[in-house]
């Protein structure tokens, strides 16, 4: 497992997150990544939607912005972002990705403010479509690495929405996507109890123990009764990551092998 990297990981858990015929809203970084691992393994028939309105792009290198237009390259849609957005509102959009500054017990996230809000220690980013695709899309899936800073106990500001407060409270505000489905991270997989909507580790990668999971989390995780070893990339996947979809390295370190 030392020949294996945790970036590499993380870019092979997001991708099982793919199913075949998703149509995926996706952004730059290791969502791109998983989602180019997925169409080349188990899920040819994933169609990707970028925030721009480049749909289903098939570029000859990673792109570094939503709006690069090396994504121009085998899209057979460029529409813009209305388009884009339109899908999501429209609720033809199976399932997105996100990173966050901060997420709690129940996968709400925060990309605003760390602070308050007015007098912030440090400005962030904002929404952009976050709130869109957490709000409308089937389901979402977070990617962040496991550590204190970003799984808090309470949220400097509530950005986008989790499972809010817990069950049917997402019912309750009329939101009619169904939530986070996973959150990867570096040491884990973490999913969510379907009875009280609360974050739960679900797998666990090779080496690593529920300890060093807890101790990177702000607040208490629970964890599922069939708690499972995180499958292995396979050689294919890894050949794809590291000398087809990443080969420079952009998204993904790979390990020193």
């Amino acid at each position: 497992m030392s020949e294996i990297s945790r970036d590499e990981f993380m870019a092979v858990a997001a991708a099982r997150e793919f199913r075949d015929g998703d149509v995926a809203f996706i952004g730059t970084g290791l969502p791109m990544v998983a989602a180019y691992l997925a169409k080349a393994t188990h899920a040819p028939r994933v169609k990707l939607v970028f925030e721009s309105g480049i749909i289903d792009a098939a570029p000859r290198e990673l792109a570094s912005g939503v709006g690069d237009y090396r994504l121009a390259y085998g899209s057979p849609k460029i529409a813009g972002m209305s388009y884009a957005l339109s899908l999501l509102q429209g609720g033809r959009i199976d399932i997105g990705f996100l990173g966050t500054a901060e997420i709690d017990r129940f996968g709400n996230l925060n990309s605003t403010v760390i602070g308050p809000y007015r007098q912030p220690r440090v400005r962030l980013p904002g929404s952009g479509g976050a709130n869109d695709i957490a709000s409308m899309a089937g389901r979402f899936v977070v990617i962040c690495r496991l550590d204190r800073r970003h799984f808090v106990e309470k949220l400097s500001y509530l950005t986008t929405p989790g499972f809010l407060s817990g069950p049917r409270a997402r019912e309750a505000a009329a939101l009619p996507g169904s939530g986070p489905s996973r959150v990867i991270t570096d040491l884990a997989v973490l999913g969510f109890d379907p009875e009280t909507k609360m974050m739960r580790v679900e797998e666990l990668y090779p080496g690593v123990t529920l300890e060093q999971v807890h101790e990177r989390s702000g607040f208490a995780l629970g964890v599922a009764d069939d708690i499972a070893e995180a499958l292995a990339p396979t050689d294919r996947q890894l050949h794809l990551l590291r000398h087809v979809i990443d080969p420079d390295g952009r998204y993904v370190v790979a390990a020193n092998v």
